[in-house]
């Protein structure tokens, strides 16, 4: 299973650290240290399916990235990073169109599983929106 997962977090360490760890499970990933940064790379040329979210972060904070985020790219999964002061947070984002939040620290074995989860959903509704615009294709008239 191949997916780009954007990795918005303002510690380099845990961007970096994360971003290995999760290239040696296969998936792809792209950094950004701000949510003005990750806004830019998603309307770039690469195709984000999963952005894992920091929620505290100086400057747009997550919770204002994840609704900008959800208003211009729909169809990609967030998954919110939290710490333990922040549940509501997760919560309010879940609330805003989030996939999940998960708890700081993470393990990265249950964090590849829940972006693979968040992808495999993104794949569905695609999928979905696709086989629908074939259908209402076929029942145009030539």
């Amino acid at each position: 299973m191949n997916f780009t997962v954007l990795i918005v977090d303002d510690e380099q360490d845990f961007r970096e650290i994360t971003g290995k760890h999760l290239a040696r499970q296969g998936i792809e990933c792209l950094t950004a240290e701000s949510g003005t940064e990750a806004l830019k790379i998603l309307q770039g040329k690469h195709a984000i399916d999963v952005v894992l979210l920091d929620i505290k972060m100086p400057g747009m904070d997550g919770i204002e990235c994840l609704k900008k985020i959800k208003e211009q790219h729909p169809l990609i999964e967030v998954i919110m990073l939290t710490g333990h002061a922040s549940v509501d947070s997760g919560i309010q984002g879940m609330k805003l169109g989030a996939f999940d939040y998960l708890m700081k620290p993470i393990e990265i074995g249950p964090l590849a599983e829940k972006l693979a989860d968040a992808y495999q959903k993104r794949k569905a509704h695609k999928d979905k929106i696709e086989m629908a615009m074939v259908k209402q294709n076929m029942n145009r008239p030539f």
